[in-house]
């Protein structure tokens, strides 16, 4: 067997009310002054503040910095920078989806690696030195996993791209997956963010660099996500808390085998049309398994399975046929489109390239071609 590496958080809590541990975690460090990223409308909706109210029952400092846009930019890392700078702050708590916490990542390395400061130079895999600062990463979403994660995205808004950074050090020290910070997550979130994680599940499944540590990880999170999301867009407390545990557990395996093409044409959506990261995912991934069926083995008859299918009988072209349609009509039952309205037949190349050199392309388990990635955009139009 090849040699594997395995990146895992130090320390992860899970279960309603695990952000109460926060206090004691932040004196056992004998840290000072939090930082606080926190996405405007968690701020305004008082989400953030369920943990800042535990900050200050103990008389402990904070700053928040909230200037963080659903897909974050270059700016909004730039100008948390500066911002974690002039506050003084020892370490910091991220607090939100992917877009709090990737720009988390990017801030803390860039601190502790101020060599990097140039944003666009953390893309792909950046040969930082320094751990990022002691960071406590509290997930809003059952989605992104980005507590989980090696990786973090951020978008170039003057070029119309997203680049995907992956960094053994900016794994938050401690995740913090409470279900009840994710409770007041609106149905089409709630159903955006769920299909993001089946999409991480089922491309780290059947990525290029799959193999058995992360993929029965992976299964389990396909089965708990299958059997939950219905669940949990209907504000069901079990189908939440099955759910937060669902995108962690992909996250702890995703983040170790890479992913594929669906999220190279998701993060491309993203940049041009700032397409929602989960919609864009739920859109592209049955397409894009059709596309990779035959590279696959056997694996669609356990994707299946995982997903609820009874596969007695079932030839390969059956069970291949049936993951595929499992996971449109989760979709479609969920509220996810299947057209994107906003593209256009111009756009095709740029979004082909840029897809193509997206740092997920690799992983996928069959090679794309610009053309190929023509063909799949066009099955959205």
């Amino acid at each position: 067997m090849a040699v594997n590496r395995f990146v895992l958080n130090g320390i992860s809590y899970h279960g309603k009310g695990a952000i109460a541990e926060i206090p004691g975690l932040v004196e056992a460090k004998g840290c000072k002054k939090a930082f606080i990223a926190s996405d405007p409308d968690l701020v305004r909706f008082g989400i953030t503040k369920k943990v800042t109210d535990l900050l200050d029952a103990k008389g402990m400092a904070y700053s928040v910095y909230s200037d963080i846009k659903p897909n974050p930019t270059i700016e909004n890392v730039k100008s948390g920078v500066e911002a974690y700078k002039a506050s003084g702050a020892d370490y910091m708590i991220t607090i939100g989806g992917g877009s709090s916490m990737d720009t988390g990542k990017a801030i803390g390395i860039i601190i502790n690696n101020p060599e990097f400061a140039d944003v666009r130079s953390l893309e792909g895999v950046a040969p930082t030195k320094n751990r990022t600062v002691f960071t406590i990463a509290v997930p809003t979403t059952a989605g992104t996993a980005a507590e989980a994660t090696i990786n973090y995205v951020i978008t170039d808004v003057e070029k119309k791209r997203k680049f995907v950074c992956v960094d053994v050090n900016d794994i938050p020290d401690i995740a913090i997956v409470d279900p009840d910070m994710m409770s007041t997550m609106p149905k089409g979130l709630t159903a955006a963010t769920g299909m993001d994680a089946l999409t991480h599940a089922i491309e780290g499944y059947t990525t290029a660099a799959a193999w058995e540590l992360a993929d029965c990880l992976n299964l389990e999170a396909i089965k708990l996500i299958a059997a939950n999301l219905r669940k949990a867009v209907n504000n069901d407390p079990e189908g939440r808390e099955a759910m937060a545990l669902g995108q962690f557990v992909t996250g702890m395996a995703f983040s170790n085998v890479g992913l594929g093409i669906a999220h190279s044409m998701a993060h491309t959506l993203g940049a041009v049309y700032d397409t929602p990261h989960g919609v864009a995912c739920a859109m592209m991934l049955p397409i894009v398994m059709e596309y990779n069926q035959d590279a696959t083995g056997d694996k669609f008859k356990h994707i299946a399975e995982a997903m609820g299918v009874d596969t007695t009988g079932m030839d390969e072209a059956a069970y291949r046929k049936a993951a595929i349609d499992a996971v449109k009509q989760l979709s479609a039952d969920v509220g996810i489109p299947t057209r994107l309205e906003a593209m256009k037949e111009e756009d095709l190349q740029f979004l082909a390239e840029s897809a193509a050199a997206d740092a997920c392309a690799p992983g996928n388990p069959k090679p794309a071609t610009v053309e190929d990635f023509k063909t799949l955009f066009r099955k959205i139009m």
